[in-house]
């Protein structure tokens, strides 16, 4: 099966299930799993942050790190498609307390500089205090310019707030540019690295950042119910999957330019994005049925999600013959059956 649903579905590699298999085990919430403090190490160090803290999710270290940057009547300004505002059930406001100030995403991801100058509410009790600006990268697949993420935290920094990066697919951004994890985040305060979608791993996540913030944040997990035990198996998969699948995302986004490309010669589809590893389209034929091209794609065993909205994702267990046959199958179906 041609899973294009999301990088969420990969699996683990051979290599990394017996990296899993002999990772040393404690118990974590005690703080004394070896192989969850290696990881944690690790990744402080490639960030350049002092600490990190482990995760079963990216929404549980994303709603963490906004539990431990703001208190119950405090704002953070976030994109109006943010994960962390659209996608992880309102988290911080049903369960902190916190008020998301959402602006409207740029194409590219970014926030315009003066709609956030314009967020940040002045200290007066008719308002939520603006507490945490937070960003996104890579954005539906998009890298954020650097020069825009030097501007837009030091504009946090100026009005005295916090920064926090979903960086859920940072890797990607890394991989597209070039840089290294350490400058990607070196604006922010805090970052969230998740491991379990192209980097391959079952599960986890990291968020980083100063060591009195992630002892904070160590609280915050426990009342979330993230405080795991012998978790050191799903920690070696993530240093696994940062030391060994980092590196081949770059392999990823050159299938997403081939589907993209194959696609795009298609009559009856326009892409209107391609990046990194995510291609989106739009389907033009006035009489188009998402559900019988749906049927279309899984008898030839190729899964793709909700059709209204199109997004079609690489990832390490998808090939490049896999992406030729995926180009195939969207071709033999629009010029015959779309007329028919």
């Amino acid at each position: 099966m041609i899973d294009l649903r999301s990088d969420t579905v990969t699996r683990p590699s051979a290599a990394m299930r017996q990296a899993m298999f002999d990772a040393p085990l404690g118990d974590d919430v005690w703080g004394d799993d070896p192989s969850v403090q290696r990881l944690q190490d690790y990744i402080a160090e490639r960030t350049g942050k002092a600490a990190a803290l482990f995760f079963p999710s990216g929404t549980q270290s994303n709603l963490v790190a906004l539990l431990s940057h703001c208190q119950r009547g405090d704002e953070y300004i976030v994109g109006q498609q943010a994960h962390t505002y659209r996608l992880e059930g309102g988290g911080a406001a049903v369960l902190g307390g916190i008020q998301p100030q959402p602006i409207e995403n740029e194409a590219d991801g970014s926030l315009p500089l003066a709609k956030i100058e314009a967020a940040v509410k002045p200290i007066d009790p008719h308002f939520a205090r603006t507490r945490l600006l937070t960003l996104e990268n890579t954005f539906h697949g998009q890298v954020l310019d650097a020069d825009y993420v030097e501007a837009a935290t030091a504009l946090a920094r100026r009005h005295g707030l916090a920064t926090h990066l979903d960086g859920a697919r940072i890797g990607n951004a890394a991989a597209a540019t070039g840089a290294g994890l350490e400058a990607l985040c070196a604006p922010f305060d805090t970052v969230s690295i998740c491991c379990s979608k192209g980097l391959g791993a079952p599960a986890g996540t990291l968020l980083v950042g100063p060591a009195e913030f992630i002892e904070t944040a160590r609280r915050w997990r426990k009342v979330v119910g993230g405080g795991m035990r012998q978790v050191g198996m799903l920690a070696a998969a993530c240093e696994y999957a940062l030391e060994h699948h980092l590196p081949q995302l770059t392999e990823d986004h050159a299938k997403a330019e081939r589907l993209a490309e194959g696609l795009a010669g298609i009559d009856g589809i326009t892409v209107t994005s391609q990046a990194t590893n995510m291609v989106f389209v739009e389907f033009t034929r006035p009489a188009f049925d998402p559900a019988r091209l749906h049927e279309w794609l899984e008898e030839r065993d190729i899964l793709v999600g909700a059709l209204y909205a199109p997004r079609f994702v690489t990832h390490r267990d998808v090939s490049m013959a896999d992406i030729d046959r995926v180009i195939a199958a969207f071709g033999d179906y629009f010029p015959v059956r779309e007329l028919a």
